[in-house]
């Protein structure tokens, strides 16, 4: 087998698990991730079709896998999924490129494996977890997970939070994404009693409990509330 061969072979399988990993790929997002040009990624997308990989073409938004066809047979709940993303935002603050290269494939295949409705919340998590910086830290929470099926499930949650003040409040939030800042996990959410976007830290949360009641998803991403509200 010829150096190209082993390239493209490579790039294939590549492909398959990128198209895994994510609901809709374009064939230029693909091109520039594997620094190919468009017509090369046309071809090894109908190979993968002519080898069987049921791969459907979304007119204009680009090509997806048939729902159901997965790498077999590991399988992972919604929250153990959860915390394999926090696990790689971990890793991508490390130093080493070699390490996070070879951590960041790991959570490929295993995006791989999950299906589409988790491994869109996966995503959106991904999306919206932060880290600033991260030191060793007596302030510690058991909310994390709760908090994180709230955030990708849009489910309404109720808190009762102590202040700096030491003045202890019940509200409604609609979590948005969970930040690490200086050991402290703090939570962006919508405080239905502030009716306003509101920091959270973790630790001064001393009742949690995720309601059943569905909330209606803020459109916009991480960095674009950063740069709307601050």
């Amino acid at each position: 087998m010829s150096d190209n061969d082993t390239k493209r072979l490579s790039r294939l399988t590549a492909i398959l698990i990128q198209l895994q990993t994510k609901r809709l790929l374009t064939s230029t997002e693909l091109a520039d991730k594997f620094s190919v040009s468009v017509r090369t990624i046309y071809r090894d997308i109908k190979a993968l079709e002519q080898a069987g990989v049921p791969i459907l073409t979304e007119e204009g938004k680009g090509y997806t896998l048939m729902e159901g066809y997965k790498i077999p047979p590991v399988m992972f709940t919604e929250n153990q999924a959860n915390a394999l993303i926090l696990a790689e935002q971990l890793v991508l603050k490390t130093k080493d490129a070699s390490f996070i290269r070879d951590y960041s494939a790991a959570i490929d295949k295993i995006k791989a494996v999950l299906g589409h409705q988790v491994k869109d919340k996966a995503n959106l998590l991904s999306e919206r977890t932060q880290f600033t910086q991260i030191l060793n830290s007596e302030r510690n929470s058991n909310n994390l997970s709760d908090l994180q099926y709230a955030l990708t499930n849009f489910n309404l949650t109720k808190i009762e939070y102590t202040n700096e003040q030491n003045e202890t409040s019940s509200r409604l939030i609609e979590p948005f994404a969970l930040l690490s800042n200086q050991g402290s996990w703090l939570l962006i959410a919508w405080c239905r009693m502030r009716s306003e976007f509101r920091f959270f830290r973790l630790d001064r949360i001393q009742k949690l409990h995720v309601l059943t009641e569905k909330f209606t998803p803020h459109k916009m991403t991480l960095q674009e509330y950063f740069d709307r509200y601050h």
